[in-house]
């Protein structure tokens, strides 16, 4: 247990640092770039996630779970097989649909997002999808073999080389009231951040095989079966999830042109709410994020191995910091979240979106790990339905409340809140079922409700805006910590667990 939590909680502070570094980033191309600039980028990113997933097909998270089950059983000779043949597959998913992604472009961005400007940030987004994919090869393989660390200062070199860029780059290349180019040269920023990641990865990688064993003059190919029954149930979930992002900015500009607003418009405002309130929102993610990549070898290991105790442990523990995770972030976000957007990013406009979407933001913490879960004990097709029913219905909903004149985006930030209470709570139903994991709704109760009283008591008890905004966030936290004290969501155990962990250091 005590390598699960070392390991995830150097994750978790990698992480924080990458997030940290990618929150500093969005700050400045908010600042340098200006709305309508971001909104164009904005636009055009779900479509390059898209078209990642489309050409990964969920092989690096089934790499994960392949390789941590081999090396729980001892197979370490295969690992390097498993590699060769997941790149295999990798290649020639690339082949068919990278050209079919370069004839859909035009399209795309003429008819479907109805703004022509996109279409070069689509093609520059095209051109990471195969450095990316690379990438998630090596990050499966790392994360399979519970080695995280590659795969976080991956991540901080990347964001720190974007910040660099952006800052001393960007402002001496944009275009004056060309914001179409713009956006194509923020998008090029992530490219060249990409390929510097990657390398570094490629790198480890190699460093990494030079301590195993001898290459055997004829090794085994390793069968595709046991990737691709993992990869495809996966990439099912992933396709649908970054299929439905990537169908959300085109009914979101549609929806919003049907209730009177105008393309410029809805496309800086879609920018707001994606670039600046979703990613303030889930700045505190590092930790669930941290456990969903570890929990795949961590439990599909003790699954292997038989071992219900330690599996229940480790998803228990993996929920449980989720939950609190979720509860800090929604208390603070309903109760400041509109003057940290203000004060952080210089943005009025939506800002006040904040309070709706942190009470429902709670149950995305929750949600990949749930999800994590899910794919370790052999439940990915499950996952991957609730993720489809989830995206289903933000769509529905958001086409129908934004394209009303009295609602416009407020019926979108409402539907983006649906969306992820559909699929949390459907994620959570199904692991309920698994009677060896033990969990339920109930694990989450106490802890909502503790965010509940707190953003209830606190503007009464200790009215809010009194102090500076910093002061007034950690007021809030204090509160919010005392009534999981009280609750016993917050244990002893944790504290000593804490502390231990502290003196291995």
């Amino acid at each position: 247990m005590s390598s699960f939590i070392r390991g995830t909680v150097f994750l978790m502070a990698a992480v924080f640092l990458s997030k940290l570094l990618g929150f500093v980033y969005r700050i400045q191309f908010m600042r340098v770039a200006g709305e309508e600039t971001v909104g164009i980028y904005m636009t055009a990113y779900p479509a390059f996630v898209f078209f990642l997933s489309l050409v990964q097909l969920g092989v690096p998270i089934a790499m994960a779970k392949v390789i941590a089950e081999l090396k729980a059983q001892g197979g370490n000779v295969q690992l390097r097989q498993v590699m060769k043949t997941s790149a295999f597959i990798t290649i020639l998913s690339g082949a068919v649909f990278i050209p079919a992604c370069i004839l859909f472009v035009p399209y795309l961005a003429g008819n479907l997002l109805g703004n022509e400007a996109t279409s070069s940030a689509l093609y520059v987004a095209i051109a990471i999808v195969p450095i990316a994919a690379i990438g998630g090869l090596i990050r499966g393989y790392f994360q399979g073999i519970a080695r995280i660390e590659e795969t976080a200062w991956a991540q901080v070199i990347e964001q720190i080389f974007r910040i660099l860029l952006i800052t001393w780059m960007l402002p001496y290349i944009l275009a004056p009231n060309d914001p179409m180019i713009n956006a194509a040269y923020a998008m090029v920023v992530t490219f060249l951040a990409e390929v510097l990641s990657v390398l570094y990865l490629l790198y480890k990688y190699k460093q990494h095989q030079r301590k195993q064993p001898k290459k055997r003059k004829k090794e085994p190919r390793y069968p595709m079966g046991p990737i691709l029954s993992v990869a495809l149930p996966s990439s099912g979930s992933r396709l649908f999830g970054t299929f439905t992002w990537f169908l959300e900015p085109i009914i979101f500009l549609r929806a919003l042109s049907m209730a009177g607003v105008g393309a410029v418009a809805a496309t800086s405002l879609y920018g707001v709410i994606s670039g600046v309130l979703i990613p303030l929102l889930l700045f505190p993610a590092f930790i669930p994020y941290a456990l969903s990549v570890v929990l795949v070898p961590a439990v599909s290991g003790a699954a292997a191995s038989s071992n219900v105790k330690k599996l229940q442990e480790r998803i228990h523990l993996a929920l449980r910091l989720s939950a609190l995770t979720g509860a800090f972030a929604a208390t603070v976000f309903y109760i400041h979240g509109q003057e940290l957007a203000e004060k952080l990013f210089h943005v009025v406009e939506g800002a006040s979106y904040m309070t709706i979407l942190a009470p429902v933001f709670f149950f995305y913490y929750i949600q990949s790990p749930l999800y994590s879960i899910l794919q370790a004990t052999g439940d990915a097709k499950a996952g991957m339905m609730n993720s489809v029913y989830g995206g289903i219905a933000k769509l529905a909903v958001m086409f129908i409340l934004a394209s009303q004149p009295g609602l416009q985006e407020t019926g979108a930030v409402l539907a983006i809140g649906f969306g992820v209470l559909v699929t949390s709570f459907l994620h959570i139903a199904t692991i309920r079922q698994n009677k060896a994991t033990a969990t339920g709704f109930s694990m989450f109760a106490m802890t909502y409700a503790a965010f509940l009283l707190t953003a209830i008591m606190r503007p009464i008890f200790i009215p809010v805006g009194s102090y500076h905004l910093f002061t007034e966030c950690v007021i809030t936290s204090a509160v919010l910590l005392a009534l999981l004290l009280l609750t016993g969501q917050i244990k002893k155990s944790d504290w000593i667990m804490l502390r231990n962990l502290v003196k291995r250091y």
